[in-house]
């Protein structure tokens, strides 16, 4: 298979460190099997593919790669069990994870690759990795391939590749020069995601995230009256925390999610949250939402767990585990603004402490990290399991082709 835009211009750069920043589905993983291969070819070589963790590894790129050095007819033996493939000519590629980095001393390392680089600690290629390409003779390099993740230590390396320094190169590319993804496609997840959130999946930006989380709320844009539907249906999103217990009342019009009432309980439970939602509106027009760790959180004497009160009352739809928080967050802040500028979210002005929440929670200093110390994540989080059901911002992605075996270099 050809060389798309975005790897050529990779494997063309002879410079010892490359940081390879793209966007969703650019083609980095075939690009790190490549490479890996080419490096592959000289005897006696100790080739690493770093993934975020283990399994990670494991599931992006082992099945490909051993496709890959079969089709060549260069394996001698594949190790399912510590996933290391030995080829003929003595050389050895090996997949590890980065989330236990202490255990990766003690090698030497002819060519590495750290895929999603930006979802590691730095420590593991500052305090660990880098040593072992030193360890060989001549050094090993490395190739950092990923999409970008904020302004951490992924954009260091790719401001290093822009200095004027032989050793490193580096690369940025979007979603559409892979040419994996349609111009379609991409339109739609413009339509679908925030601004930034877009900026930086698909166009492979660095976007900066500190500060304010849901930095697309505005009253301006967003508070505004609307008439309650009383044969409507109303979805409510829940936190179960017990300090306070929070919920997000909404209807629905005409795709706007349009949130119309909020409760805030303090020391109190679920069961008890359950009659107060019961003496506002009718259970049989409701459909609740909640914290998918009610599965297992019991807040009552008698042993039920949180959701199976609320199925007592209520329909109930919720996911068998978490969004990962940052998913969560990007889905509220599309509907509060998409890429293409279009809102989808509004709430009534009585739902004060809802609007003060989403103005004031922000992140840890220096960090991507929700700060929940100030009190203002409960109501958000309601809110966001509900938006995170409604519109999940992790979607299957349509491509022009999807490959499955590698043929030729």
């Amino acid at each position: 298979m050809p060389l798309n835009k975005a790897q050529k211009a990779v494997a063309d750069s002879d410079a010892r460190f490359r940081v390879f920043v793209a966007g969703r589905r650019c083609g980095k993983t075939f690009f790190a099997i490549r490479e890996m291969a080419r490096f592959a070819r000289f005897p006696n070589k100790n080739i690493w593919y770093i993934g975020p963790t283990y399994g990670q590894a494991k599931s992006i790129v082992w099945e490909d790669l051993c496709n890959r050095m079969t089709d060549l007819g260069w394996v001698k033996k594949i190790n399912q069990s510590d996933l290391t493939i030995r080829l003929v000519n003595n050389s050895k590629i090996s997949l590890k994870g980065a989330d236990r980095f202490d255990t990766l001393r003690g090698s030497g390392i002819d060519f590495l690759v750290m895929d999603e680089y930006a979802d590691m600690k730095r420590e593991a290629w500052e305090v660990t990795l880098r040593p072992a390409l030193s360890a060989q003779t001549p050094p090993g390099s490395a190739l950092f391939c990923g999409t970008p993740r904020g302004f951490n230590h992924f954009k260091d390396l790719y401001d290093y590749g822009q200095k004027d320094d032989d050793h490193w190169a580096s690369f940025q590319f979007t979603t559409l020069d892979g040419g994996q993804v349609t111009d379609e496609e991409v339109t739609r997840a413009k339509e679908d995601m925030d601004k930034r959130q877009f900026q930086q999946e698909y166009m492979a930006m660095f976007q900066n995230f500190s500060g304010i989380i849901y930095y697309n709320f505005s009253r301006e844009k967003h508070m505004k009256k609307r008439e309650f539907n009383e044969n409507g249906r109303i979805y409510i999103g829940m936190d179960f925390n017990i300090d306070p217990m929070s919920a997000s009342i909404c209807q629905l019009h005409d795709n706007v999610l349009h949130q119309f009432d909020e409760i805030v309980m303090y020391g109190s439970n679920t069961e008890e949250m359950c009659q107060e939602i019961m003496n506002r509106y009718n259970p049989a027009m409701i459909t609740v939402c909640p914290d998918p760790a009610g599965r297992q959180r019991k807040s009552s004497a008698n042993g039920k767990t949180d959701i199976t009160i609320l199925q007592q009352y209520f329909n109930v739809e919720v996911k068998r585990k978490h969004d990962a928080v940052r998913d969560r967050t990007n889905a509220v802040n599309s509907r509060l603004e998409s890429a293409d500028g279009t809102i989808r979210f509004s709430i009534d002005p009585k739902c004060s402490n809802s609007m003060r929440c989403l103005e004031r929670q922000v992140y840890k200093d220096g960090t991507s990290v929700p700060d929940k110390d100030s009190g203002f994540d409960h109501q958000n989080d309601a809110l966001g399991y509900l938006v995170a059901h409604l519109s999940p911002i992790k979607k299957k992605v349509k491509e022009t082709t999807t490959p499955t075996r590698f043929t030729h270099m």
